[in-house]
Formats: structure tokens, C-alpha cells, sequence
């Protein structure tokens, strides 16, 4: 099916990194953070899963083929890095942090997220026509992204129909957009780049 696409297995790696580099490594360096009472890191860690949630809702958003999915999961490469690095205090309060194992661990894996982010987003780039596509299942440049979130769904939601997937996907999304815009509007004028009132 849809082997005329050349660059299949290389989605199907960006899949694999995705699920390394955003939702294992940083989950187990969440529970690390907690169990070491590494304050910073886990505030930086909190925020991060906030964001990074837009990668959740795309994943939805393509198992109900929305276009709107492309504009998403390219938003979501962006979004991450800046989340990473934009607070001033919980950059100084990492950077101060006792060397060990774990502050090493986390410092690799933000530059290595930050750099996944960053190529991914640039090699994302072309796809972008996807999201004024009319019907993403009749381009097989398009059609190859919607295959590993459709296995996911295989999965873990056999029974449920793509429609109320999509519809909930597009809730999650409305509730982001709304809380992004106020963080960007209201929040970030108010206290700046400092997370401390997060």
C-alpha cells in the first residue's frame, strides 16, 4: 500500500523518535525530577507536557484526516523548543542545580529535543500543503503521515469511530488555541519570562 512514496520509513523514524524523544525520556526524567526533588526541572517539565500536548491533539486530528492536523503538528515542533528555553529563572535555577546524572541527562535531552524539533519542523515544511488539502486519503505524499496515527487507533481504540475522535481532537484544540492566546496576551505581558507564577 502506498509504495510509491519514497520516503515512507523515514516518517515511520520521525514516529519512532517522536515517542522517544517527547513522551518516554521525558516522562521517566518527570518521575527522576520528582523523586530527586529537583524542583526546577520538574516545573520546566510540567510546562513541557502542557505544550507538548498539541502533539497528542494532532495525533487525533489525523486519525480523523482534518487538515488542520499538518498546521498543528508543525506548531507543536515549534512551540516545544521555546518552551524549553524561554524561562530565565528556571534556566538559572537548572544551571545551578548540583551536577549528577540527572541534571546531565536532562540537559541532553532538552538539546536533543531542541534539535529534533528544529529539523523536524524544517523537513515538515513541504507537507504543510497538506492542510489545504480537500481530501488527504487521495495524496499519498499527504496519506503517508495519517498511517502510524491510524495504527495508534488500531490499538488503543478499536471501537470508536475516527468522526468523535476528530470531533474531541478539535475541542482539545479550541481549549489550547484559547489558553495559548491568553498565556500570549494577558500572562506573558504580566509576568515576562519568569515561570515562577506558572
Amino acid at each position: 500500500m502506498n509504495n510509491e512514496v519514497w520516503f515512507r520509513p523515514l516518517v515511520w523514524m520521525d514516529y519512532r523518535l517522536a515517542v522517544l524523544f517527547t513522551v518516554i525520556i521525558p516522562l521517566v526524567l518527570l518521575i527522576w525530577a520528582f523523586v530527586q526533588k529537583a524542583e526546577g526541572i520538574q516545573r520546566l517539565l510540567t510546562i513541557y507536557w502542557r505544550v507538548s500536548s498539541l502533539l497528542v491533539i494532532t495525533i487525533y486530528l489525523m486519525i480523523a484526516q482534518y487538515p488542520v492536523s499538518f498546521i498543528a503538528g508543525f506548531m507543536a515542533r515549534i512551540l516545544i523548543p521555546i518552551s524549553l528555553w524561554f524561562w530565565v529563572d528556571l534556566n538559572d535555577e537548572i544551571e545551578y542545580y548540583p551536577n549528577g546524572p540527572l541534571k546531565l541527562t536532562f540537559t541532553s535531552w532538552r538539546w536533543a529535543t531542541t534539535f529534533y524539533c528544529i529539523l523536524g519542523s524544517l523537513a515538515f515544511i513541504p507537507f504543510l500543503g497538506c492542510a489545504f488539502s480537500t481530501n488527504l486519503s487521495n495524496n499519498p505524499n499527504c496519506r503517508v503521515w495519517l498511517e502510524a496515527p491510524l495504527l495508534f487507533k488500531e490499538f488503543f481504540h478499536p471501537r470508536t469511530s475516527p468522526g468523535f475522535l476528530g470531533i474531541l481532537a478539535i475541542i482539545c484544540l479550541v481549549i489550547y488555541v484559547l489558553y495559548l492566546s491568553y498565556f500570549v496576551v494577558i500572562k506573558l505581558g504580566k509576568q515576562g519570562r519568569s515561570a515562577t507564577q506558572q
